[in-house]
């Protein structure tokens, strides 16, 4: 697993770079800013490229334009990380705008250890997604007066955010302690409910329940 990462901060940079290494992940560059990165991710071809949403020299969306950037020059084939501060769900619907395929958008002080990076990182340069719940519960709770999602069940509400997330059906039965045909029948019922077609590809299922939630209402 080859990984380029971009922070401006140095000492939080080597910090992750030193986490990632124990985890077997190897960070093949680094960069405090966007030209940087898109030269780095240029010469090493990473799998995926972990990157902050706010970097110099606003400290904005320059980190969200990079991703874009990244994704327009290569394709698929480099897999998109995002960390951020903030819970921005404007970031993250637009960084999904074009698929949840490859791409990730976590909160920074929600990451409990380096496993879970680590976790997030081989999810994304498998091809699936990796979404915050708190993103996902923001964007839930934005919706919650909308007819179908009301008819939801606390337990399906469960399922929806870890779904979400950019679980497959395995990781969803293990953290919720039920077994994979117990989550396929949660999983058929939600969709069912909220109108969309279920497929077992996983990260056609987050971009659908994205996209259904979005609060433009592009579903």
């Amino acid at each position: 697993m080859r990984v380029v990462l971009a922070e401006d901060n140095a000492l939080l940079r080597a910090g992750l770079a030193e986490l990632l290494r124990q985890e077997g992940i190897d960070v093949v560059g680094q960069a405090a800013d966007v030209p940087h990165l898109l030269r780095v991710v240029r010469d090493t071809r990473p799998d995926v490229a972990v990157l902050d949403v706010r970097m110099p020299p606003t400290h904005t969306v320059e980190g969200l334009e990079a991703a874009k950037q990244i994704r327009a020059d290569h394709g698929d084939a480099i897999g998109i990380l995002v960390l951020s501060h903030h819970l921005e769900t404007r970031y993250a619907l637009d960084l999904l705008a074009d698929g949840a395929h490859g791409v990730g958008y976590l909160l920074k002080d929600r990451v409990l250890g380096p496993g879970d990076l680590a976790d997030a990182i081989r999810r994304v340069a498998a091809g699936g997604s990796a979404i915050d719940p708190q993103v996902i519960e923001h964007l839930l709770k934005r919706r919650r007066s909308d007819i179908p999602l009301s008819t939801l069940t606390v337990r399906e509400r469960e399922v929806l955010t870890l779904v979400a997330e950019g679980r497959s059906n395995r990781s969803v039965a293990a953290a919720m302690h039920v077994s994979e045909k117990t989550v396929e029948a949660y999983t058929g019922r939600i969709f069912g409910k909220l109108g969309l077609t279920d497929t077992p590809d996983s990260h056609r299922r987050v971009q659908a329940v994205l996209a259904w939630l979005d609060p433009a209402g592009q579903a």
